[in-house]
């Protein structure tokens, strides 16, 4: 009898357990469920982050007269248009190599078919264009209207007069490069100074203040041109060539990434007059800039709104 109540209690106990340790089994299963539960929200929320990621457009320029004033344009316009935007500014060969590697969305200006040719020699397979956005660019050597020259041949003889000196900017730039070829060309006794394109300006206001001779390394568009009176110096070689336009290029895959941005860079569009406008309102602007470019905005109203 004892042992018959001894096997009901052993059994009775293997029951409990089995039941308890079902129920352990089951708050781990439990625990798994919402581990992957866990796993489905950290998902939905990478697939989030990634949506946001893709509302960051990354856009480069030079610290170009034009270059700055059209991406702060485009920066508040795309803001506006509900997208991130991180403006990188570097030195022109750098920027086409970012976009060629797709670190860079967007090359906001690469002037075709002189200056830049190099670089788009070289990496023009690794980009995708996006558009033109100025059909009247130029490049040349500028000096004020004062000076009696008109012509590249005539630089020689007054060499003493500017130190046999010639104005620059940054190295890297297409027009540095042309200058370069400008020199052995036309064989002109000179040195170029390469700095900056503010440095430049700087230089030229400075001369012009003083009534002294100056020749710098210049194009248009260019806010310059409308403040001062300056002239392109005649190039008979044709070394700068003539007419040029001013393109935008993205990264391979950005127009399928982000076809509204692709669509809305594509349709911008200048003329001589409003790019000019658009420059010579950001140089000018001595305290907030944003509400200087957005002063010109309300003013181009029908220009932007033929964009969209």
């Amino acid at each position: 009898m004892r042992n018959k109540l001894l096997k009901l209690t052993l059994l009775s106990f293997a029951a409990v357990s089995l039941i308890a340790f079902s129920g352990c089994k089951k708050q781990t299963t439990g625990g798994g469920e919402e581990s992957q539960g866990a796993s489905s929200s950290s998902s939905e929320s990478a697939e989030a982050q990634s949506a946001s990621d893709s509302k960051v457009v990354k856009i480069s320029y030079v610290n170009w007269a034009e270059g700055v004033a059209v991406s702060q344009l485009v920066e508040e316009m795309l803001t506006n248009m509900g997208y991130e935007v991180k403006l990188t500014m570097a030195d022109v060969g750098p920027i086409y190599a970012s976009v060629a590697k797709g670190d860079q969305d967007v090359m906001l200006e690469t002037w075709m078919p002189v200056t830049h040719k190099s670089y788009w020699d070289q990496y023009s397979e690794n980009f995708e264009q996006l558009g033109v956005w100025f059909t009247d660019a130029r490049i040349g050597l500028v000096v004020p209207e004062y000076m009696e020259i008109s012509s590249i041949t005539e630089l020689n003889s007054i060499k003493d007069k500017l130190k046999g000196q010639i104005t620059g900017i940054d190295a890297g730039a297409g027009i540095t490069k042309t200058t370069e070829t400008a020199i052995k060309e036309y064989d002109l006794d000179y040195t170029l100074l390469t700095s900056s394109g503010p440095a430049m300006t700087a230089s030229l206001k400075s001369a012009i203040d003083k009534n002294n001779p100056i020749v710098v390394t210049g194009w248009a568009p260019h806010w310059k041109f409308a403040r001062y009176d300056l002239k392109f110096l005649d190039d008979p070689k044709g070394i700068y060539g003539s007419a040029e336009e001013i393109r935008m290029v993205c990264r391979k895959g950005f127009k399928e990434d982000m076809p509204k941005v692709a669509a809305f860079l594509s349709s911008i569009k200048f003329n001589t007059a409003q790019i000019g406008t658009l420059m010579d309102t950001m140089a000018n602007a001595d305290g907030d800039k944003k509400a200087a470019l957005k002063a010109w905005m309300a003013e181009n109203q029908q220009l932007i709104n033929s964009w969209k």
